[in-house]
């Protein structure tokens, strides 16, 4: 993963600043949030489905 500094940050956040202004930024922060708990929802089921034993169907007997 990539390690951001205070200084990156501050950078980055000015550049958002910019393009979006101030009255967007809450409206843009509330949709980043969003996302995120969306994607780690996904990723838990996902590891879940993952760990989780499988329920097999039972075994069909030999056709004669």
């Amino acid at each position: 993963m990539m390690n951001f500094g205070g200084p990156d940050l501050i950078v980055i956040l000015l550049i958002v600043l910019v393009l979006f202004g101030a009255k967007k930024l809450p409206d843009l922060a509330r949709g980043m949030g969003q996302a995120m708990k969306e994607f780690q929802k996904a990723k838990d089921e996902f590891s879940d489905e993952l760990h989780s034993p499988r329920s097999l169907p039972p075994d069909k007997p030999p056709a004669s």
